[in-house]
Formats: C-alpha cells, structure tokens, sequence
C-alpha cells in the first residue's frame, strides 16, 4: 500500500481512481478499462512532476522523513557484502538506533555505521526511531578506532531526527558522547565518506558525518535543529515550521551552495520512496565516486584535507 504524504493528495486520487479501475477489470475480465487506466497514469505522472518540481524546504522534510524511503539497513544489505555487525560500547549496553561493522564494499574491506529508523511499529520502537544514545555514539567512536587501527575506510549513512533526549541519555553523557564522535570523525587518518540519507538532526548527525567528503540525497535535509523545535524556541509555536524550515537552510541545494556538503545525489521522481533500488544504486556509485581519490592519499594528508574542509565552513554564503 502506498503511503502518501499530505501535499501528494492530488496525486492519491487520480492513482487511487486508476487503481479501482483495474481491480474492476481483474474482477471482470470482458471489462476493458486499459485506455482509461493508461489516460489516469499519464495525468498522474504528469502531477507528481509538478508537485516535485520545486518543493519548499518543509515538503523535502516530509519527503525526507517518508516511511517507505530506504533506510539504513536496506543500503548496507544492497552495496555491502560479508557484513559482520559489531555490537555494544564495551561500557554500557547495545544501541540499536546505530548499526555498524566490518563490511566489504566493491571487494575492499571498509568499516560501515550508519542511523536505523525501523521499517514498521516493532522496528521503530526498538530502533528508537533513529535516535542513538550515548552507548549508540560510543560504539561508533569503537568502530571507528577500530577502522583506524586496521588502516580501513568508514562510511557512515546518516538518517536521524536527532540524538535522544531522554533523562537516562542526559545523565549517561550524551552531549559528551556527541562531542567524542564528532571529535574521533575529525581524528581519523583514514577516507571518511559520509551520505545523509534521510533526515540529518542537530549534533546527532554531525557525529557521524564531520567526513572528508559528504553527499546528500537530493530530498534529504541536514540541520541543527528541527523545523518543528526551531518554531517552538523562536515564535512559541511549533505550527509555523514552515517558516523555520525556509530560515533553517536545510536543503541539499544550500548545503551545497553553502560548502557544507560535497555532493547532491539525484533521486527518482518523487523521492527515494518511488524507487527504493535506483535510489541505493545512485548512493553506491556515489560512494564508490567520492572513496576513490582518497584511496590514494596519505593518512596524514586526508586528516589535513578533512581538517580544512571544516575550518572553511562558513566562509560561503548563499550569494557567492
């Protein structure tokens, strides 16, 4: 079953009606209802083009945030192989908001972590919803030690609304898990490839993405806070998200602009979640595209090249 979002009304109808209409046809099969059925898939196409020809800010997070867009464990199934998951922070507890291991990637050993979501009830509560805690942090810090001893490329896949902030994650250290992360990212002396696949949240996706190369799912968004948090601190009012979505500059069009993110992966019409397989296939290649010029550099020149590349952060505004 198709799950549409709030602005794909228009286009839920006329697929609706041309559905109905061959469910008649397969109930009857003298029924020949092919012509009217094709002249509804053409208008529906014709509908998703226009409503996705120039989302605002708000509608790439309701895109970012679809249900059926794949999630981290789809891509580390697709593009990786002999995957062996690593579990724990050898301190605490398993964090099942975060996955990671030890992986092949096009033949070449690699270490892969990345943010879980959950693809249904079950899932999601026991992902928590794409929400690490500070063991979820830490077990990345010790995968990423673990890349960095072995001389192995990481990649991280980044999909998450942001770090827990339960009472438990507040007083286990979060912010300083956060910090570690995001300061073992900025240590690492070997390719750190970083892809935001869905939502990328505050600190929380920071830790995993301060890489030497970051690319963006052409309808993902990257930001420090929601656009729902945002408007509840400023105006006091969560209803006007839309607004904060547009001020956020959240977009992998201004990230790119902005030399936050290296690189915009193109999506299917109408987001990852219409085509599931195309959308993996594209970051694979991505991957593949931005890993092999830093395959051939020294250690200390990648922590050189990652180093500056955060101290310019900011030195580009919208209009250069």
């Amino acid at each position: 079953m198709t799950h549409y979002l709030e602005f794909e009304k228009p286009l839920a109808e006329i697929e609706g009606k041309a559905e109905e209409l061959r469910a008649l046809a397969r109930a009857n099969a003298e029924m020949d209802v092919e012509k009217e059925a094709a002249g509804l898939d053409k208008k529906a196409a014709d509908i998703l083009k226009d409503l996705y020809k120039g989302l605002s800010p708000w509608r790439k997070c309701q895109v970012a945030r679809h249900p059926d867009r794949p999630h981290c464990r789809d891509y580390i199934e697709a593009l990786f192989t002999e995957y062996t998951p690593l579990a724990g922070d050898r301190n605490f507890a398993d964090d099942h908001a975060v996955m990671g291991g030890l992986a092949r990637f096009n033949d070449q050993p690699v270490v892969v972590i990345g943010q879980e979501k959950g693809h249904d009830t079950k899932s999601r509560i026991e992902r928590n919803f794409g929400m690490a805690r500070p063991e979820g942090y830490r077990k990345a810090i010790r995968l990423m030690e673990l890349a960095d001893r072995f001389g192995l490329p990481v990649i991280t896949l980044v999909d998450t609304p942001g770090a827990y902030p339960g009472k438990g994650a507040e007083e286990r250290g979060q912010s300083e898990a956060i910090a570690r992360s995001t300061e073992k990212c900025l240590q690492l002396k070997v390719p750190l490839i970083s892809v935001i696949i869905g939502e990328g949240g505050s600190g929380g996706a920071v830790a995993f993405a301060s890489a030497n190369k970051v690319a963006m799912l052409e309808h993902s968004v990257y930001s420090v806070i929601t656009p729902e948090g945002c408007a509840s601190i400023l105006w006091k009012d969560a209803e006007k998200m839309r607004e904060a979505a547009e001020a956020l500059r959240l977009t992998a069009q201004d990230l790119q602009k902005l030399g936050v993110i290296d690189q915009i992966i193109p999506e299917p019409l109408g987001g990852a979640q219409r085509d599931p397989q195309a959308t993996i296939a594209a970051v694979g290649k991505a991957i593949e595209a931005l890993l092999a010029p830093l395959k051939k550099k020294k250690p200390d020149a990648i922590l050189k090249e990652r180093r500056k590349k955060f101290l310019d952060v900011g030195s580009k505004g919208l209009a250069a």
